[in-house]
């Protein structure tokens, strides 16, 4: 059975990402999964049972300083030259800023088609996209080459399935053409007692209902009593309610947590788009016609302002 390369995506501070588990999650069912690290001397040894544990059969550890000193280049071309050794089924990357990079650079190196945020992946390579902010579904498939695919961020449920995988290091040369922009600093940003928005099983999102930054502390302590991440809309975000970083839709998160409460959020399809996979949503406006109860299990139409305290209340009284 071919190899399929998964290109891991994980840090120091949370590990394994949650979007490698989907990837590892799919690529089970293309052919004999081999996780790929990319990193600094000693990067693999933290991550190695994690990604066994979700079924990789080898890992492939990249780990040198020139991968971990420089930005994404020599990531690709180590990347590549993995390729064109093994011939795999098939190359899964994250659907991040940087994973996409890599994709980008790989697909350029190899002369090989490539496919973006895909959510879901066929045994014969054939990817499933979400376009036009989830109004359609799209059937691509790579036409030369093989299948080089970057996986979006919450599409799939990730499934265990232990494997004891066997590590191979891998020698790592990467010429001039690759260090051309150097890392001379790393800052770790601050990080609260919430969980991550991409990665949190509930979150809570405020809209531009909400009225004014200040009244985001509304949002805030709701999702601290939950446990759960905080969310803003486009609109939100646009208004200087909450910082960008935080905002889910087409062009901000995707998310697809257990439990998703919208507060004073319209649903604007941009909003649905990154939204919309979430197992229960749960939406307060006082809008009866507000596009989000639409998509809503369960909606409440009223002032958020005297709603969100009552169940807040109510929240306290169970715990």
């Amino acid at each position: 059975m071919a190899e399929v390369l998964v290109v891991v995506e994980a840090s120091k501070a949370a590990g394994v990402k949650k979007v490698t588990l989907e990837m590892l999650t799919l690529a089970r069912g293309l052919g004999s999964v081999s996780a790929v690290v990319l990193g600094g001397p000693g990067a693999a040894a933290e991550l190695t049972d994690k990604l066994g544990e979700y079924g990789a059969e080898k890992v492939y550890a990249a780990e040198s300083d020139d991968i971990d000193g420089y930005l994404v280049a020599p990531k690709a071309t180590v990347v590549a030259e993995l390729v064109r050794r093994v011939q795999p089924a098939a190359v899964l990357l994250p659907s991040s800023q940087e994973g996409k990079e890599i994709a980008g650079r790989l697909a350029v190196k190899l002369d090989n088609g490539l496919l973006i945020d895909a959510v879901e992946l066929a045994g014969d390579g054939t990817a499933t996209q979400v376009v036009f902010a989830g109004s359609t579904i799209v059937k691509s498939k790579v036409t030369k080459g093989l299948p080089i695919v970057t996986i979006r961020p919450n599409s799939v449920t990730p499934e265990p399935s232990a494997s004891s995988p066997a590590v191979e290091q891998l020698d790592v040369t990467v010429g001039d053409a690759d260090k051309l922009t150097k890392v001379v600093d790393r800052v770790a940003e601050q990080k609260g007692s919430r969980p991550e928005l991409s990665e949190a099983s509930i979150v809570v999102s405020g809209g531009r209902g909400v009225g004014n930054a200040d009244n985001f502390k509304l949002v805030e302590e709701m999702a601290d009593l939950l446990g759960a991440a905080v969310g803003a809309s486009r609109a939100a975000v646009d208004s200087g309610y909450y910082p960008h970083q935080f905002q889910v839709g087409q062009t901000g998160k995707t998310v697809s947590p257990q439990l998703y409460v919208a507060l004073g959020i319209s649903g604007a399809i941009q909003h649905r788009a990154g939204m919309q996979t979430s197992k229960t949503i749960v939406a307060v406006n006082k809008d009866a016609e507000a596009p989000i109860f639409e998509l809503a299990d369960f909606g409440v139409v009223g002032d958020l302002f005297k709603v969100v305290p009552q169940a807040d209340e109510e929240i306290r009284k169970r715990k």
